[in-house]
Order: structure tokens, then sequence, then C-alpha cells
């Protein structure tokens, strides 16, 4: 079995997101050890709370970097709500924040008039297929708790949109890393099939791996 870990920036009930991997097989580890990451086959990044602690979070335990040798590296990288926030290039909650800068855009507050945290279960409207998605149907419900969200101009790292005043990206992804904003491990059934949909493409990835080595004779 691959491993997968979850990584501990002090920002979510980390419990809650293993409990529901391991309930589709997996078997995660939850750790704010960069070197564990880096030996990692698949990471996973959750949160909840402010993008400023969460990146405070990652960068004092020098996990930043471990997040940035892990997707350099080309393993699957999963990130969960806050966790899909911080890969970003800035957030604006409680000041300016420099993001992750994984993803171009920013976080900003829903606007004025809007009821605040945005929670709830709420449609997920895909725009384009993705295997994190597989057996997923368009306009799936899902369930958020979120005060802001992501903007962005590159309109290819949208995999889908939720609608609370206005559109905002809910599942983003670009080569090897993807992330959701809703909570997986609150959405039922539905959030269940994207974790299967992960753990499965990090199975196919270390199979593709072990094929490539052996074709080159490592």
């Amino acid at each position: 079995m691959r491993q997968i870990v979850i990584i501990d920036a002090g920002i979510g009930n980390l419990r809650s997101v293993q409990k529901a991997f391991e309930h589709v097989g997996a078997a995660p580890t939850i750790t704010d050890d960069p070197a564990v990451v880096a030996g990692a086959d698949a990471v996973v990044l959750p949160g909840v709370g402010a993008f400023g602690d969460g990146m405070e979070g990652l960068r004092s335990r020098g996990l930043d970097a471990a997040v940035f040798d892990a997707i350099g590296r080309g393993i699957p990288f999963f990130g969960i709500c806050v966790g899909l926030q911080l890969l970003f290039e800035e957030g604006e909650e409680m000041g300016t924040h420099r993001g992750l800068g994984v993803l171009p855009g920013r976080v900003v507050r829903f606007p004025a008039g809007l009821t605040v945290p945005h929670m709830g279960w709420n449609q997920i409207e895909q725009r384009r297929s993705h295997p994190l998605l597989a057996g997923i149907p368009d306009g799936a419900f899902a369930y958020f708790a979120h005060s802001y969200h992501a903007i962005t101009d590159d309109e290819s790292i949208v995999v889908a949109t939720t609608d609370y005043g206005a559109p905002f990206p809910s599942v983003v992804a670009r080569d090897n890393v993807w992330a959701i904003q809703f909570h997986p491990e609150k959405s039922q059934q539905i959030g269940l099939r994207i974790l299967q949909n992960f753990v499965t493409q990090v199975e196919k990835f270390e199979i593709g791996r072990l094929e490539s080595d052996r074709l080159s004779g490592h």
C-alpha cells in the first residue's frame, strides 16, 4: 500500500480526514515532519481556519519547502478546504498574506450581502472531466464551510465551480496538484467517492512509476 501522508500544519481536525481515507481502504499517516513528507508517495493538505495561520503553520514547521518538493517530484498532491486556498498566490483574510503560489490567483472574502460563512450543502457544477470526479454526477451536492474563496484568471485549472452569489472554483487541478474547497469527510458518499478516486490515482501513479523504472533498468 502506498504511503499517503496528511500534513499537520496546526489548522484543523485531521483525524476526521484520516478516518474518511481509512473508510475507503487507505492508511494515511498524519505528520508535521518535513522528512516524512519527503518520503511520501502522496500528500494531502487539509485545513480549516484562517489563510495566514495556515501559511504560518507550514512555514514554522518547514513544511512549505516539503510541499514544494513533493509537488516538484510529481507525486499526487491533494488540498482540502484551506488546503486548496493555500495553493494560490495570495490570501486576503485578516490582512494580505503570501500563499504557496503553486496556482495562479488570490483568495478573497465573499462579497457583502451574502451570509458568511458559506456553510452547508451546495452543488458542484463540473466544467471539465477529471479523474478526481470520476463517477460523480454533475450538480452533486457537497458540504462547504468557508468565508473566503479562490479567484483566478486561469480557467484551465478550474475543474468545477459552485454558485454562492456568483460561481467560484470549488475543484481545481493542474498536473499532479488537485484540490477541493468543500469537506469530503462531511460530504457523505460523494466525499468518500472523491477520496477513493484520489487513492485510485495514487495507486496508478505508483504502478506507472514502477513500470518506468523497470523499462529504464533501475
